[in-house]
């Protein structure tokens, strides 16, 4: 392979990265960047969610977990007067050491057993907010949730989060990190030990891995940059409640690593960006968006069961047999 050619792929990401910070300069409605911010926030679940998956666990989890990131960081700024950038990492970090407290008691059920127990966690995290009153406000929530706090390099940067175009470069660089770092793992021996523990996890425990570890370490990163990106959220609807976060969100991350493609990388990244725009452009048929929504999936389902990662090639096939 000439040098050249294996120039191609990392300069076509920079020229990726490089548009996504220019789109502020051409698109400025509030609207339209609320909407661009709330698709970092899906690749970031739906990516996460991925990675227990390919340990060989089924997790529905997620909702809870940016629930607890959202209230743990703004109660933490309200309560304490912590920054916000610290709060943020303690989200994450509360969200991973539940996980850890709840994984390694249930770890051994598999499938379907340990998606109910997720389901359950998620359920009494919710419920745990709306009976808490003196602390979480119960069902109104907690409001007037501060912005973050200002970053601000004299004669460079001055960000005071004071518009939508502040949130989406955070958002954006947060994606990015969060994408460099999961990839970074799967691609590392761990990501590697996670991959035999989901094709054969007998068989990986029969050459000494332990596969409870691993299989725990996976749910809680995963569930530390849910509640990560929780407290992201917080910060920026400046509400949350305890049903901000209900069943629908896990439900969602979901979809969108199922119709993105699980079996790579950038499956849930397409299926993120796909399935959260695509219901914008029938945006004035409100009522009929799930339709739309569940319409495109099961044509997915149907016609792409590699999911939207493997268009490209199904389409170079098509091609190939008409010539």
């Amino acid at each position: 392979m000439s040098r050249r050619v294996r120039l191609i792929k990392p300069l076509s990401y920079g020229a990726l990265i490089a548009a996504l910070f220019l789109i502020p300069l051409v698109i400025k409605g509030p609207y339209t960047l609320h909407i661009l911010i709330w698709t970092g926030i899906s690749i970031i679940l739906a990516c996460s969610l991925r990675l227990i998956l390919i340990s060989g666990q089924l997790s529905l989890a997620h909702g809870g977990m940016m629930s607890l990131g959202a209230y743990t960081s703004a109660l933490l700024v309200m309560k304490l007067g912590l920054s916000s950038w610290a709060t943020l990492l303690l989200a994450g970090l509360a969200a991973a050491g539940l996980a850890l407290l709840i994984g390694f008691p249930f770890v051994k059920l598999r499938g379907i057993y340990f998606a109910m127990v997720t389901i359950f966690l998620s359920q009494m995290i919710i419920l745990t907010t709306e009976q808490w009153r003196s602390l979480t406000g119960g069902g109104v929530g907690i409001l007037n949730i501060p912005r973050p706090d200002p970053i601000v390099i004299p004669g460079l940067l001055n960000m005071d989060f004071g518009s939508k175009v502040d949130f989406y470069y955070f958002i954006l660089v947060l994606t990015l990190v969060t994408l460099l770092v999961l990839y970074a793992i799967e691609h590392s021996r761990i990501g590697l030990t996670w991959l035999s523990i989901q094709q054969a996890d007998f068989l990986a425990e029969s050459i000494g891995i332990n596969t409870a570890k691993f299989k725990v370490l996976a749910f809680a990163i995963g569930c530390f940059f849910a509640g990560v990106v929780g407290g992201f959220y917080s910060h920026y609807i400046g509400v949350v409640t305890p049903r901000s976060f209900d069943f629908p969100f896990a439900v969602y991350a979901m979809v969108y690593m199922v119709a993105g493609g699980m079996g790579r990388f950038s499956g849930p990244i397409l299926g993120a960006l796909v399935l959260t725009l695509i219901p914008e452009f029938v945006r004035g048929l409100k009522e009929f968006q799930p339709f739309v929504f569940a319409g495109v999936l099961m044509v997915i389902i149907f016609f792409l069961p590699e999911g939207l990662v493997g268009l490209p090639e199904r389409l170079r096939k098509l091609v190939k047999g008409k010539t």
